[in-house]
């Protein structure tokens, strides 16, 4: 898909992939360069795809590129209160202006707009997809080098929708040890290629738990098989991530930005290289 396809109002159903002219970028598009968005997919809910995608924008942040984090779980929003976001967003006459979070990562989320954080949303797939198509074309993201996707499970109309109507750079796979969930993040691998889309890698998250007392590794889901799942389906490996009980309470408190993780770290820089190997 490319950029001239992806403000087009008929993205979501074109199917030859050009236009007879070019469409008009909105305000918000002209006022922002976006150079690289990473889609953070899985294939079910439940491994952590949200917590990674905000270690993600903090590592990368850190290395000093500016992030920001288009939340397109619509239903299911939990990027404003990893980052501890209260305030809602703004709109002017160019459009919708992202919230930014303690450290400068811009995020918009469908959350940052309604009156009540717990308002359920209870949307027709039709209107979730169209509200994600907005979040790119209406939102004044500025200067960005990265912007994330924190992606629903599956591999339904959202995802169609981002791979269609968004410039995306590549996916970045995240998974977890049960064998249930490989099974289906090889449905999500799968769709990615039909659509022609990097991969830049794997990830393989809740892989361990280290015992408090003597350290031991714990596998509580059983033995981690992402390296082997990347290497089947012949996809870069980032690494794996163990379950961290201070990750669970630094995303409660909306204190993510404060989180340490070496391991982090290494898939951080392991994801900078594989974008540059693909780019």
């Amino acid at each position: 898909m490319s950029d001239a396809c992806s403000s087009c109002s008929s993205a979501s159903t074109c199917t030859t992939g050009s236009c007879p002219s070019k469409p008009e970028k909105t305000k918000a598009q002209e006022a922002s360069n976006i150079k690289s968005v990473i889609a953070i997919m899985s294939g079910k809910g439940g491994v952590g795809k949200s917590s990674v995608t905000s270690m993600l924008a903090v590592s990368l942040m850190r290395k000093g590129y500016k992030v920001g984090i288009l939340d397109a779980d619509i239903t299911g929003p939990s990027i404003p209160k990893i980052f501890g976001l209260k305030g809602k967003a703004d709109i002017n006459e160019t459009g919708v202006v992202p919230v930014e979070s303690q450290h400068g990562i811009k995020v918009m989320s469908l959350n940052l707009m309604l009156p009540n954080e717990d308002e359920p949303v209870i949307w027709r797939s039709s209107i979730i997809s169209q509200m994600v198509r907005q979040f790119w074309t209406d939102v004044i993201w500025g200067e960005l080098d990265f912007l994330l996707v924190d992606l629903p499970p599956g591999t339904g109309d959202v995802p169609i929708t981002v791979m269609q109507s968004l410039p995306v750079s590549g996916i970045v796979i995240v998974t977890s040890p049960q064998q249930l969930a490989g099974m289906i993040v090889r449905k999500a691998i799968k769709m990615v290629k039909k659509y022609d889309a990097n991969i830049y890698g794997l990830i393989e998250n809740m892989a361990y738990v280290s015992c408090p007392h003597c350290e031991d590794r714990i596998e509580i889901f059983g033995k981690p098989h992402g390296e082997e799942e990347a290497a089947k389906n012949e996809i870069p490996y980032l690494g794996q991530l163990p379950i961290d009980p201070v990750l669970a309470t630094v995303s409660d408190l909306g204190k993510i930005e404060d989180y340490e993780s070496e391991n982090f770290k290494d898939i951080a820089q392991r994801l900078a290289d594989s974008i540059k190997t693909t780019a």
